[in-house]
């Protein structure tokens, strides 16, 4: 149980530090700033815990650290981690809620709901740890393939996401609406989004292969990740759509995170 242990005090220390950090700065993104950094460190923990000899425990904390590259990079340069480069979200939602109220989310959701689900994520590393017996199998292995495919489908999205908004800042035309409605984004409103769901629940298999059950609280990590991605898409969608009054149609026509076929409206049947 140590290297159980010692990721809760890592999980504390989170809490408490980015929520000081967002009184004393009054930004609330220092979550974000370490969203791709305390996953990696919790699944290491348990994979030195087995003296990096674990196969599958060093796959999980290798495929954990390129998503956390991947991430930190494109956070980066969208200029996440500059003075003042909070989501500009967070400013907005502080302005519809009361002062005191605010705050208080700050601390329960945005320093200790979110930093919670970031430990819940990681913690299939536990159940690999705690269940090292288990042999390396067939399924691990498509199980991973298959998080390095959505970690590829995930970079694809933001690349393209990337591109479209340096245009759309730079004045040059992007031959579409001021949203991106092209490429990955034609079939999803937020193909990112789900990519980034889908390497969890995957990674929640492969602990689950190892302990031989499902029944396990690291189930918790995706289905909480979930929900906070679907109360970031409704309030993020309740932005665009004030922003720009052709987003209704394209949310018509468009599936919300998994990707599928553009769906015919009434107008193009008629055509």
């Amino acid at each position: 149980m140590i290297p159980l242990m010692a990721s809760v005090w890592v999980l504390i220390a989170s809490v408490l530090v980015t929520w000081v950090l967002s009184l004393v700065t009054r930004e609330y993104s220092w979550v974000d700033r370490i969203w791709s950094i305390v996953p990696v460190l919790y699944v290491w923990i348990f994979a030195g815990a087995t003296g990096f000899t674990d196969l599958r425990l060093m796959l999980m904390a290798s495929v954990v650290t390129l998503w956390g590259a991947r991430l930190t990079f494109n956070f980066a340069r969208k200029g996440g981690y500059s003075r003042g480069g909070q989501d500009y979200r967070w400013s907005i939602l502080k302005k519809r809620m009361p002062a005191p109220a605010f705050q208080v989310f700050d601390l329960l959701f945005i320093a200790g709901f979110q930093n919670l689900v970031l430990w819940l994520i990681a913690m299939p590393a536990f159940f690999a740890y705690q269940h090292r017996a288990t042999p390396f199998g067939l399924l691990d292995i498509v199980l991973l393939v298959l998080f390095a495919a959505a970690l590829v489908g995930e970079t694809i999205a933001d690349e393209q996401q990337w591109r479209f908004h340096r245009r759309k800042h730079a004045g040059a035309a992007t031959g579409e609406k001021p949203f991106l409605t092209h490429g990955l984004f034609r079939v999803s409103r937020h193909p990112n989004y789900f990519f980034e769901l889908a390497q969890w629940y995957l990674f929640f298999g492969v602990g689950a292969v190892a302990a031989g059950t499902v029944l396990q609280f690291s189930a918790l990590g995706p289905l909480l990740l979930t929900v906070v991605f679907i109360g970031s898409t409704i309030f993020t969608e309740s932005i665009s759509r004030g922003k720009y009054p052709q987003y209704d149609a394209y949310r018509r026509t468009t599936s919300a995170l998994v990707p599928w076929f553009p769906r015919r409206t009434s107008t193009d049947t008629a055509s």
